[in-house]
């Protein structure tokens, strides 16, 4: 027999523990997931756009490996703040930490932190109803808002800033947000980055919906993006990236129209300092040409743009656990092929998968032979692994170490406490935003 527990119960650690109960290749073979929060899912629940129904349907496949005879779902339970790695290993013969990357990468820049700028992670947890996001007081007041990046993330936030409340009222987006929404002035959304349209990292099907929304237009500078070699022959670029240049190309070479807001994609500006007082009225750019090596050098022109929300998206970093070692220069937890090192040898029984183990990159698919890989690696050690003796029961001693595990009845509790809020609202499902209305559904049934 063989304990594994499996810490995040987002798509890495999701397919984690299907890898290791699909093989079957330890008779036994019992895993634990465990989450910080009382919800699984991870990132497809609260990093997902709310109108991109499609991806959100993933968390189908992962309940399907959740609910698996030999997984057991143990949400709310805190590793590292709250229950020290050394401690879970007295628990399980092997642990595999999926805790992704949970923070965001700084521009580095003054007036970074004034009030009105923010990370994209923060704005996406607000509208995703994640419990540890901020009240929402993020479009409040704001006209001009300006998001930094060009990838997906950035696609998104822009997105929902320029769609009328209307469109998003049949989402699971909570309530207050929507309300928020609702009630934006925003008319205008600055998309910056500090490259050209053929280093942008959307994709072009999140691209191509900025320019479907019914009541907002994208607009693109035809000259700013001509700085970029590719612009006037894309044909020999890669696929994807040919077709996000040619989807620019089309929108810059629409007429201007009246009406709705814009979505407005710049290029070549490098952000030098958020400019304001008591909160953010400005960002000052720098504008930037190729350097003929892939980057960009900057030209000593200047350029500000007003905006009274700030978004950042430039990317993510792993942030440490108490007791792990971590690699602050990658933001991981230094291992080969999944398997922990401490001080450059292999630590029995400690084992890292998706972002934690590799970086911020791939999509959500890219986990699935992450997760493979930590997998071949911990069965390798199985004999090994198994030989040590543990207490018979680790949800005992889980609550004796101080923790309340939800277990998979309470999420569905959860699960039901949301749609009853969505009838209530006259909506579809509704997320519930707090901590306690979380768990106060999950105790009720679980």
């Amino acid at each position: 027999m063989l304990r594994v527990a499996v810490v995040g119960s987002g798509p890495s650690g999701v397919y984690t523990a299907q890898a290791l109960v699909q093989q079957q290749a330890v008779p036994g073979m019992r895993v634990d997931v465990l989450d910080r929060l009382p919800c699984p899912y991870g990132l497809v629940r609260y990093g997902v756009a709310p109108d991109h129904e499609k991806i959100k349907s993933l968390q189908n496949n992962l309940r399907e490996a959740l609910e698996h005879p030999d997984v057991t779902f143990l949400g709310n339970v805190r590793v590292g703040e709250g229950l020290h790695p050394k401690r879970l290993l007295d628990l399980y013969h092997a642990v595999v930490y999926c805790v992704g990357a949970a923070a965001d990468r700084r521009l580095g820049v003054p007036g970074e932190d004034l009030p009105g700028s923010f990370s994209a992670t923060e704005f996406v947890s607000w509208y995703s109803a994640h419990p540890d996001a901020a009240p929402g007081g993020f479009v409040l007041g704001a006209r001009s808002a300006v998001v930094i990046g060009v990838g997906n993330v950035a696609v998104d936030v822009a997105r929902v800033l320029a769609r009328g409340a209307e469109e998003l009222r049949p989402t699971d987006v909570p309530d207050a947000a929507l309300a928020a929404l609702a009630a934006s002035r925003v008319t205008d959304i600055h998309m910056v980055g500090r490259r050209g349209p053929a280093q942008a990292k959307f994709t072009t099907k999140e691209l191509r919906e900025l320019g479907a929304l019914p009541d907002a237009r994208a607009l693109v500078r035809r000259e700013e993006a001509a700085l970029d070699p590719a612009w006037a022959d894309p044909s020999g670029l890669p696929g994807a990236v040919r077709r996000n240049v040619e989807v620019l190309q089309g929108w810059a070479a629409q007429p201007p129209r009246a009406g709705g807001r814009r979505i407005r994609l710049r290029f070549f500006l490098r952000p030098v300092a958020l400019l304001g007082d008591d909160a953010v009225r400005a960002v000052r750019f720098e504008r930037t040409v190729p350097d003929g090596h892939g980057g960009v050098r900057g030209t000593g022109q200047f350029e500000e743009i007003e905006a009274q929300l700030v978004l950042r998206s430039v990317g993510y970093r792993g942030v440490p656990i108490a007791g792990l070692p971590f690699d602050a220069e990658r933001g991981t937890v230094p291992n080969d092929r999944g398997r922990v090192l401490r001080e450059g040898v292999p630590s029995p029984g400690e084992y890292v998968a998706g972002w934690i183990k590799r970086g911020p990159t791939g999509v959500i698919g890219t986990n699935r032979s992450c997760a493979k890989e930590t997998v071949a690696s911990l069965l390798a050690d199985a004999d090994a692994l198994a030989a040590r003796r543990l207490p018979p029961d680790p949800l005992a001693a889980l609550r004796s170490a101080g923790q309340e595990p939800v277990q998979w009845p309470g999420w569905l509790g959860i699960e039901a406490a949301e749609a009853a809020l969505g009838r209530r609202l006259g909506r579809g499902t509704v997320k519930i935003p707090d901590w306690n209305g979380l768990l106060t559904a999950a105790r009720r049934t679980g």
